[in-house]
C-alpha cells in the first residue's frame, strides 16, 4: 500500500473514530438528559410525599384551624360559617318542593316529590344565563330566575305546598336559615349593586313582582344540600365532602362549641358549619416549587392552599408545571417544550386519562399528547414518564383530602383516637357516614382508591370500617328542596 492508500486509510480511520466519538458524545448527553428527567421526577415524588405520619399532622393542624375558627371570626383561614340549618331531613317528609341551583352562568329548576321514605319524582330544567344579567343589576338578574321558576310551576298546576330551596353558591354572611348578605360575586358575576344585600330577599322580591306565590325557605350551598341528601336517606351522615372542579366541606357541630356565637340556641342543640375548607393552610401540607408557581399564576394569590392541591380544576395545571420544566432541563420531549408553556392545556380529566391508561404501549397516553399538547410520538419510557407524573399528583391530591376527612371526624370524636377534640373521652367508634359529591371521587377511580386507602392507613382498619362513603347525587339540587321541606312553617321537626 502506498503513501497515498496509508493516507486515505488513517483519513478514514480517523472520521470512523470522530462519527463514534460523536455518538458516544451523543448517547452520554442523552443518558445525562434522561437522568435529569428522572431526578426532577425523583424530587417531586419526594416533595408530594404523604406518609401517614404527615397525614395525621394535617389531621391534627385541620382540628385547630377548626377550633381557631369556631372562636372567632378571622381566626383561622377556615371560616367556619354559621348556616343556621339546624334541623335534617330525617325521610319522614312528604309532599312537593321546589329548588332553584344558581352557581354559575347556568341555573337550575327543580321540583322534588317525596314521601315514603324517598324521592318519588323529580323534574328539573337547565337554563342559561345570559351574559348581559351577569353584569346588570341584581333586580334585572332575579326577575329573570323568578320568571323562569314561574313557566315551570305553573306547568305543575295548584301544588298546596310552594316553599323553595334556594342553593345560592357565592360567598354569602347567613343571617338565617332562610337569608343571607351577598360578601363577593365569583365566577365571572359583577353586579355591583348586589354586594351586601340579602339574597334571599332579592329573590322572594322578584318572586312577589312575578305573581308567583312561594318564598325562599331555606338558603344554602351545595355542600349543605349534599350533607342534607346524604341525612335523608341515611340519619348516621354527620358530614358532607365535595370534591369536583373545587372543594368544600360542611358537619354538623355542637352549639356549646361555636365559641363565636355564645349563648346561640337551636332546637336540636346543633348546627350545620360551612368550614370552606378549601382556604386551609398549615405548613404540614407538601408544598413544592410547582405549587408556588401554580399559586403564582391565580388570581387568588395566598388564597384557597388545600383547594389548589386537591380539587379538580388545578391537579392538571400542576402535572403541567411539572413536565414544563422536565421539557426545558431534560429535552425528553424533543424540540416541543413551549407546547407546554401555556398554562391549563392540561385538564384534570386529560391527567385522569393518562393515569388510567392501562394498554401496554400506553397508546391513549400517546394519543392526549399528540391531540392536546402537540407533542409528537415520545418513546415508551417517556410516557411511562408521564403517567408517574400524573399518578404523583393525584396521589398526593387523595391522600390530603382523606386527611381533611379524618379531622372532621377527629373533631366530632369519631375518628377513633383515645380522647376526642373538646377533652372528652370516648367510647367505641360509632358507625359515620360522611356523603360525597364530585367528578375527582366519583368519576375517577384511581382518586378514589387511593382516598380510601389513605382513611385506612390513618385511623387503622377497625375504625376505617365503621367510616362509610357515601356518594350522593345533586345534592345542590335536591338536597335544597329536602331543606326546604324541613324548614318550612309547617314541618314536621326535623333532627340533627
Amino acid at each position: 500500500m502506498g503513501r497515498v492508500g496509508l493516507g486515505v486509510a488513517a483519513g478514514c480511520a480517523a472520521a470512523t473514530c470522530a462519527i463514534a466519538a460523536a455518538l458516544v458524545a451523543r448517547r452520554a448527553s442523552a443518558r445525562a438528559r434522561w437522568r435529569r428527567a428522572v431526578a426532577l421526577l425523583r424530587d417531586f415524588e419526594e416533595g408530594c410525599a404523604t406518609p401517614p405520619a404527615r397525614l395525621r399532622q394535617v389531621v391534627d393542624a385541620m382540628v385547630v384551624e377548626m377550633h381557631a375558627g369556631l372562636a372567632s371570626d378571622g381566626g383561622s383561614k377556615l371560616k367556619m360559617l354559621l348556616t343556621f340549618v339546624d334541623a335534617l331531613p330525617t325521610g319522614n317528609e312528604e309532599g312537593i318542593y321546589y329548588a332553584i341551583d344558581l352557581g354559575g352562568t347556568v341555573f337550575r329548576v327543580l321540583r322534588v316529590e317525596v314521601g315514603a321514605g324517598s324521592v318519588v319524582t323529580c323534574r328539573k330544567v337547565e337554563l342559561p344565563i345570559p351574559e348581559e344579567l351577569t353584569k346588570g343589576t341584581i333586580e334585572e338578574l332575579f326577575s329573570f330566575v323568578a320568571i323562569a321558576l314561574k313557566d315551570f310551576v305553573e306547568k305543575d298546576g295548584k301544588d298546596e305546598q310552594r316553599v323553595l330551596g334556594f342553593t345560592f353558591s357565592f360567598p354569602v354572611r347567613q343571617t338565617s336559615v332562610s337569608s343571607g348578605s351577598l360578601i363577593r360575586w365569583t365566577k365571572g358575576f359583577s353586579i355591583e349593586n348586589a354586594v351586601g344585600k340579602d339574597v334571599a330577599q332579592c329573590l322572594n322580591e322578584a318572586l312577589a313582582r312575578s305573581g308567583l306565590n312561594i318564598r325562599v325557605t331555606a338558603l344554602v350551598n351545595d355542600t349543605v344540600g349534599t350533607l342534607a341528601l346524604g341525612h335523608y336517606h341515611d340519619e348516621d351522615t354527620v358530614a358532607a365532602v365535595i370534591i369536583g372542579a373545587g372543594t368544600n366541606a360542611c358537619y354538623i357541630e355542637r352549639t356549646d362549641a361555636i365559641i363565636k356565637c355564645q349563648g346561640l340556641l337551636t332546637n336540636s342543640g346543633g348546627m350545620v358549619v360551612n368550614m370552606e375548607w378549601g382556604n386551609f393552610w398549615s405548613s404540614h401540607l407538601p408544598r413544592t416549587p410547582y405549587d408556588i408557581s401554580l399559586d403564582d399564576e391565580t388570581q387568588n394569590r395566598n388564597d384557597q392552599g388545600f383547594e389548589k392541591m386537591i380539587s379538580g380544576i388545578y391537579l392538571g395545571e400542576i402535572a403541567r408545571l411539572v413536565l414544563h420544566r422536565m421539557a426545558l432541563e431534560s429535552d425528553v420531549f424533543g424540540d416541543t417544550a413551549d407546547n407546554l408553556s401555556t398554562p391549563f392545556t392540561l385538564s384534570t380529566p386529560l391527567l385522569a386519562a393518562i393515569r388510567e391508561d392501562d394498554s401496554p404501549d400506553l397508546s391513549e397516553v400517546r394519543r392526549i399528547l399528540q391531540e392536546h399538547l402537540k407533542i409528537p410520538d415520545i418513546p415508551l419510557k417517556t410516557r411511562r414518564l408521564v403517567v408517574k407524573v400524573c399518578d404523583i399528583v393525584t396521589r398526593r391530591a387523595a391522600r390530603l383530602a382523606a386527611a381533611g376527612i379524618v379531622g372532621i371526624l377527629k373533631k366530632l370524636g369519631r375518628d377513633g383516637s383515645g380522647v376526642a377534640s373538646s377533652g372528652r373521652t370516648r367510647g367505641q367508634p360509632r358507625r359515620t357516614v360522611v356523603a360525597i359529591e364530585g367528578g375527582m371521587y366519583q368519576g375517577y377511580p384511581v382518586f378514589r382508591e387511593y382516598l380510601d386507602e389513605a382513611l385506612v392507613e390513618i385511623m387503622g382498619e377497625e375504625v376505617a370500617q365503621t367510616v362509610a362513603l357515601r356518594v350522593t347525587q345533586d345534592g345542590s339540587g335536591v338536597g335544597a328542596a329536602l331543606l326546604a321541606a324541613v324548614h318550612s312553617s309547617n314541618r314536621q321537626q326535623g333532627s340533627i
